[in-house]
């Protein structure tokens, strides 16, 4: 039977803030939210660039080399273009609708930065980056990254509307994108009528950031553009009915339920492996990347 989830947190954006000089990032979880990091497990961390305009630069924007250890960023563009380079050795440009799913692991150095041409034209940047946790048995896996084009993407047809998915399954076919425990991360695009509907496991953490336009949840709840819906565990199913064109950046996962000790870049279990991956970073165990 089909239950619809109850809205446990509606969240406006916080403040924006730069990260590095090439992302305007309102930062909506952990540190902007009325709960810890492990509410929405395996999810981290969600910042969301909302739609800005970058003047034109002959030296691409971005954030150089950093480290990251014992979790995975995904980025999804909506506007605009990332270039990636990491210590493993690979490296790629997303456009927009693209998305690029980097496993740190056991670690790595990573940057990244607008597209030349991009940078160099300016522009309308659109984009929000995603941080998914990994299981403890994963977290020294060696690090891999998915460069995830439109092509690839699962695209589906709706009422009004079509959702793509990136991971996880939906009308029976699974998306691209590999994960180490189970995740469902789609964007839907509606028009004016349109709805999305999805049912999943009701022990799965779930949470939706309105991208574009408004609309309404389960009937009764309406969100505004540029907000974050934080569902309850109370139901296997949510609903969307769309007031005007909209976006949608759905997300849902079951949470790992293994401890949780961060600091900055590395998210791991317990204390001694934050020292650990900081004696490792430190020692030049994740690489080299100029």
């Amino acid at each position: 039977m089909t239950r619809f989830r109850s809205i446990e947190f509606i969240l406006s954006p916080p403040s924006p803030h730069m990260v590095g000089d090439g992302f305007r990032v309102h930062h909506f979880f952990p540190g902007n939210a009325p709960f810890d990091m492990q509410r929405l497990s395996p999810f981290l961390m969600l910042d969301y660039n909302a739609p800005f305009s970058f003047p034109p630069s002959h030296i691409p924007k971005g954030v150089d080399v950093h480290p990251h250890k014992g979790f995975e960023t995904v980025s999804i563009v909506f506007k605009g273009s990332i270039a990636h380079h990491d210590s493993s050795g690979n490296s790629g440009v997303i456009g927009e609708g693209e998305v690029q799913w980097m496993t740190a692991g056991s670690g790595i150095l990573h940057k990244e930065y607008h597209e030349e041409s991009f940078s160099s034209s300016g522009g309308l940047f659109h984009m929000a980056q995603l941080w998914v946790n990994l299981p403890a048995a994963f977290k020294s896996h060696a690090p891999r990254y998915q460069e995830i084009s439109r092509a690839m993407i699962l695209t589906k047809s709706i009422e009004k509307g079509k959702v793509e998915c990136i991971a996880g399954e939906f009308q029976n076919d699974t998306g691209p994108a590999q994960t180490f425990s189970p995740v469902i991360l789609f964007v839907a695009e509606l028009d004016a009528g349109g709805i999305f509907e999805h049912s999943f496991p009701e022990h799965f953490n779930a949470a939706c950031l309105q991208v574009e336009g408004s609309g309404t949840w389960n009937r009764n709840s309406p969100t505004p553009e540029h907000h974050l819906v934080v569902f309850s565990n109370d139901g296997n199913s949510v609903s969307f009915e769309a007031k005007q064109p909209s976006k949608l950046l759905f997300m849902a996962g079951e949470p790992l339920n293994e401890p949780i000790a961060s600091y900055g870049p590395f998210v791991m279990n317990t204390q001694a492996e934050i020292r650990e991956a900081l004696e490792d970073y430190r020692a030049g165990k994740f690489g080299r990347l100029e």
